[in-house]
Formats: structure tokens, C-alpha cells, sequence
């Protein structure tokens, strides 16, 4: 697989897609853009003049068969086909195998081998595998792996994603995060050892806010719950993590 594979897309999986659109336009700023797709109601979230991620409303037969909600992020692949043929071989999990997304590109729903999930994509036009600016407001600026087994997940996605690691921070009881970044861009986010207390590994993005402390109360006055007080990070900057109405998580990364 090629070097220098990001992620390329952000997408919500939510039980009331107009309640979340209004939610995270008041929280991070994002203009929602209706986009409907065959069988489903799809809302675009744009950033200014950028496309930065999009949201729908699950099904009634897949909120019957248990579906959770939550954020995914979209790992951009040169051939989606070939991608989750590696995956499985590398130890990782294919839930959904490769089809198409007409006038939009080829897609599969897969997990690593701890069980985190994710999506590959294999887009139609080249443009739609650019790397992300991770800086500008409204974008995603951190993404963060709970892995069941953070000493050893690194691995999996050197060898299938070509990332690279960075600094490793010790946390003491809770090991080393192990920062890493893709071919082109710098430092893009780490991976730990989930806590405890939570289920199963999963993927956290962060979205870029210009001030954390006023998105606190737009998050609460939303219906939204704050998970972990606002913290100061190294370079100045500061998170708080959440959850929306609607049940999914997410985190918010920006000035105090």
C-alpha cells in the first residue's frame, strides 16, 4: 500500500441528523448543507468554503438491530479493494466489504485488530484524498486511538498506512502515548491504552474550536454532556471532551 495514507473524511452516525446539524453549528461553527443520497438523508458540514465532514440519520432497521452511534473517520486508500484485503491479512476486521458510492467513490467499514473501527476510501476524484488542514478552525485538529493494547497497535498501522511515529509521552500507570504523523503533514495525533472504564477501542477526533472555554456552555445549553473538565495540553492549547445529544462522542481542541 502506498505511503502517506490520512485520513480524508469525517462522518456522524446519529439518531436525529437535523437536531445533531444544529447542535455542532452552534458548537464549532460548522454551516450545515443537505445532501441527500439514495435511501438516505445526508448533511454535508462545511468549514467555510471546505467540506470537512457529513452526518446521517440511522435507519430504523439498524437502530432495531442495535447500531451505535458515533463519529468514523475515512482513511483515503489508493484501491479500496486491495486496502481491506491487506487489512484482513494484517489482522483487521472487514464489517463491510468494498462498494461503491455512486459519483463519490468506493468505500468499506473495517476494524484494526483490537477492534477500533474505521472506514477506507477510495475516492473518485484524486482532489478528494488531499490531506486536511488539521490548523484551520472547524477542522479536525487531533485524532486519538483508545486501543485495547496501545504498546502493540502501532504496528498495524505503520505497516498498512505507512504512518510514522513521533514522540512518545510516559503516562505512567497508563503507559506511553505514541504520537505519529502521515507523509506530508505533520504530527496528526496519538494512541494509548483505552482506560478501563471504557467498552471497546475506538477512534476520537477533535474539532477545532477558536475558544474552548466559550464552547463549554454552547455544548451544555445544547443538551450535550462535558465528559472531562477543559485541560491544557502541551503547546498551549487546550480540550475538553464531550457528548452529544444524541449519544457521540467527541472532543474539542483550541485556545483556552
Amino acid at each position: 500500500m502506498a505511503t502517506g495514507t490520512r485520513f480524508v473524511w469525517y462522518e456522524l452516525m446519529t439518531t436525529d441528523g437535523d437536531a445533531a446539524a444544529k447542535f455542532y453549528a452552534d458548537v464549532v461553527g460548522w454551516k450545515a448543507a443537505k445532501s441527500p443520497m439514495p435511501g438516505m438523508d445526508y448533511t454535508l458540514f462545511n468549514a467555510g468554503a471546505d467540506q470537512v465532514a457529513g452526518a446521517f440519520t440511522l435507519s430504523a432497521e439498524a437502530k432495531a438491530g442495535g447500531a451505535p452511534v458515533g463519529w468514523v473517520g475515512y482513511v483515503g486508500v489508493e484501491d479500496a479493494d486491495r486496502a481491506a484485503k491487506e487489512l484482513r491479512a494484517a489482522g483487521g476486521a472487514v464489517h463491510r466489504e468494498p462498494n461503491d458510492i455512486p459519483g463519490v467513490g468506493r468505500f468499506a467499514m473495517v476494524a484494526d485488530p483490537q477492534g477500533a473501527v474505521f472506514a477506507l476510501f477510495q475516492p473518485t476524484r484524486a482532489s478528494d484524498a488531499s490531506p486536511a488542514d488539521t490548523s484551520k478552525p472547524g477542522h479536525i485538529g487531533w485524532h486519538e486511538l483508545y486501543a485495547a493494547n496501545g504498546a502493540t497497535i502501532f504496528n498495524f498501522y505503520g505497516k498498512l498506512f505507512g504512518w510514522v511515529k513521533g514522540d512518545a509521552i510516559d503516562m505512567g500507570p497508563a503507559g506511553k502515548y505514541q504520537m505519529f504523523s502521515t507523509a506530508g503533514d505533520g504530527v496528526i495525533g496519538g494512541m494509548m491504552t483505552k482506560p478501563a472504564s471504557m467498552p471497546v477501542a475506538a477512534w476520537a477526533f477533535y474539532f477545532n474550536v477558536p475558544s474552548v472555554a466559550a464552547a463549554v456552555p454552547k455544548v451544555k445549553a445544547g443538551g450535550g454532556t462535558i465528559v472531562t473538565a477543559p485541560e491544557e495540553v502541551p503547546g498551549g492549547q487546550w480540550i475538553v471532551r464531550c457528548v452529544d445529544p444524541q449519544g457521540a462522542q467527541f472532543a474539542l481542541l483550541g485556545a483556552k
